[in-house]
């Protein structure tokens, strides 16, 4: 029984990638979305990018759908194929044994711990501000040929897929290198966070096309509300009164920033909605992807590398098929053999995105999610700075204050939490003794 439900989750496979491929050449050459405006190109980008994910995802699904039906999971033998799907798809759900969100290890001194906090800190800031600087540059900045041929480079896709292939290689390097605990999530539930966190990517690169970098960094500053909205409708947060505060103040420090900035790059209302929209779209998935990967920590206490590994593995096949699909990949390769300070760039970066995020998961770890949001409230304030200076961004007194009222917020709400949090703990003490 088990070989004929696995011949025909091979046939779902091969009839359902075959069927999609075909449809997405058909749907691509659509002459109604070869007609639209410059403008608005990044919609039929988006729409081509979301056909190629289908490619994989829908097959899966499909598969998935199957595997369910049919019970195969308790029939399945001991092959090579059935240990795959069973680690795809198999539950091995537990409860969470330690929320404290703090793990300080070993016996290291008060120095030593110091030592490694100025570190991380450090690390954090060059990774991450050298990150902000290089997106900008190569989704706003032309580039020069040896033969002094000008173009600027437009395929955010390939930005991702290189970033999330360096990140795939780091993380499992340090997977393979150092001793982990037994990895308990199915494979499939990375698949959700996977495509929210390459869309989001995706619309933040795109956002670059019609809006400026500091107006980026404080939208996802101000990212409080859609946060909450989806804490609300995925994990059924409860959220405090100091955080409804704060996140209004937030919404008022933008609000001043936008006027006085406005995107610093529309020319006209189309350019304004297109900039605006990827901006809220780019935050709806970050929102989405923070709260998925909660819950898997929380169920399967997963590891941070482990996330890291496993969503960036799915990032890979979902972005590089798409590639393949529509010819991205070989066209964006050119580029780079014809622009070698894009290759530059486009490495480094992704070394930085890759370092950030094996200091993010390692300041967590250590020294818990307080010290981390702290570290990249100052980051982002960096950023900011950095990106006027450098791309000579416009900031008046409207906009200072509203920077002052965003960071002040954050900086308030991480205060109160922690607060809220002693007051808790010594109530509790108090009604123990």
């Amino acid at each position: 029984m088990a070989r004929s439900i696995e011949l025909v989750i091979f046939a779902i496979n091969i009839v359902g990638i075959l069927t999609l491929y075909v449809l997405n050449l058909l749907v691509l050459n659509w002459d109604v979305l070869q007609d639209l405006p410059k403008d608005s190109a990044w919609i039929v980008d988006g729409a081509r990018n979301i056909l190629g994910y289908a490619t994989v995802f829908l097959p899966g699904y499909l598969v998935f759908v199957y595997i369910k039906k049919t019970n195969y999971l308790n029939v399945s033998g001991r092959g090579p194929i059935g240990a795959v799907i069973r680690t795809c798809f198999g539950e091995d759900e537990l409860p969470l044994l330690n929320s404290s969100g703090v793990t300080i290890k070993g016996t290291r001194t008060p120095l030593q711990n110091s030592l490694l906090l100025i570190f991380y800190f450090f690390g954090l800031q060059v990774s991450y501000l050298s990150w902000g600087v290089l997106q900008e540059k190569i989704m706003t900045q032309k580039y020069v040929s040896p033969s002094n041929e000008i173009a600027y480079f437009k395929d955010s896709q390939f930005l991702v897929f290189v970033n999330r292939i360096l990140a795939f290689s780091m993380s499992a390097v340090v997977i393979f290198c150092t001793r982990q605990p037994r990895h308990r999530c199915p494979m499939y539930k990375y698949v959700f966070c996977s495509l929210s966190n390459i869309m989001s990517s995706w619309c933040q690169y795109e956002a670059l096309k019609f809006v400026s970098f500091p107006c980026q960094v404080l939208a996802k500053a101000s990212k409080t509300i859609p946060v909450m909205i989806m804490g609300k409708v995925v994990s059924k947060t409860k959220y405090e009164f100091y955080e409804y505060v704060t996140a209004v103040i937030l919404s008022f420090g933008m609000l001043f920033f936008l006027l006085d900035t406005g995107t610093d790059k529309t020319s006209n209302s189309s350019t304004a909605f297109s900039g605006v929209f990827l901006l809220c779209l780019y935050i709806g998935f970050d929102s989405f992807t923070a709260n998925w990967q909660g819950k898997l920590f929380k169920a399967y206490e997963v590891k941070p590398i482990q996330m890291m590994c496993f969503v960036n593995f799915f990032s890979c096949i979902f972005t590089l098929t798409s590639l393949v699909q529509h010819g991205g990949l070989f066209k964006s390769a050119s580029f780079m053999f014809t622009y070698p300070q894009f290759t530059v760039d486009i490495i480094t970066l992704s070394v930085c995105s890759a370092a950030g995020q094996m200091f993010i998961f390692n300041t967590i770890d250590t020294f818990g999610p307080l010290v981390f949001v702290i570290i990249s409230t100052i980051r982002q304030c960096f950023s900011v700075l950095l990106s006027c200076i450098i791309y000579h961004h416009n900031v008046h007194l409207l906009g200072g204050l509203g920077l002052f009222l965003i960071f002040f917020s954050v900086l308030l709400k991480i205060y109160c939490g922690h607060r809220l949090k002693r007051i808790r703990q010594q109530n509790e003490a108090l009604l123990k003794s």
